[in-house]
């Protein structure tokens, strides 16, 4: 079983990485293989709603990793995506991805776990968190919960792991997610298997 961890952030080893990190160590503890993934800080393209990946699981843009993450994702168990937070919002970079992925690939997620984490100098991770869970709810994505919502605080590093509460947080949202990916695997053994949901029906009410 493997976890990918998406850092949104484009700081390679700040704040965010670091509660990434301690979700890894948790993780690799209780025998689940992960890989933190560091999205950089190149540019990342927005979706512009082109339809042009339908049917080729996909994104047309091809230059700035996401088809490469894509991939990775189909292999994949788990997810974690992490975001620090920008004006009381996640950064556009971990949209923009996942507004990617999602859309051109969701059955590389669908059944599969996910989490959310934020990290915050003080305020604005709720309305990050609830931003990027949307994703996982609408790709039929069990979410994966701990004792306290998913953030920690802190500007550097050293503050982030100073705040217990928010580790602990991110130890238990570990924990939580190798005992239901272990589950998952004995209910595979089992013969249950996900469900075959209907197809999406979209409906508008304009007249």
């Amino acid at each position: 079983m493997k976890v990918l961890l998406f850092n949104g952030s484009p700081r390679a080893n700040g704040c965010t990485f670091t509660a990434l990190s301690v979700i890894a160590r948790e993780l690799e503890s209780a025998g689940i293989e992960t890989e933190i993934i560091q999205t950089g800080n190149k540019p990342v393209r927005d979706c512009i709603g082109c339809g042009g990946c339908v049917g080729k699981g996909k994104c047309v843009f091809s230059d700035d990793g996401v088809n490469e993450w894509t991939e990775k994702a189909r292999a994949a168990d788990g997810f974690v995506f992490g975001t620090p937070v920008y004006y009381a919002h996640p950064t556009g970079r971990i949209l923009s991805l996942m507004d990617r992925m999602f859309y051109s690939a969701n059955d590389a997620f669908a059944h599969k776990l996910g989490a959310v984490i934020a990290s915050a100098r003080r305020a604005g991770t709720t309305a990050s968190l609830d931003a990027i869970s949307k994703h996982l709810s609408i790709c039929q994505m069990p979410i994966v919960t701990s004792t306290y919502w998913n953030m920690v605080h802190g500007s550097t590093p050293e503050q982030t792991l100073e705040d217990k509460e928010g580790v602990n947080t991110m130890k238990n949202l570990a924990r939580n997610m190798a005992w239901l990916l272990k589950c998952i695997d004995a209910g595979k053994a089992a013969g249950v298997t996900a469900p075959e949901n209907d197809r999406s029906i979209r409906t508008n009410f304009i007249r």
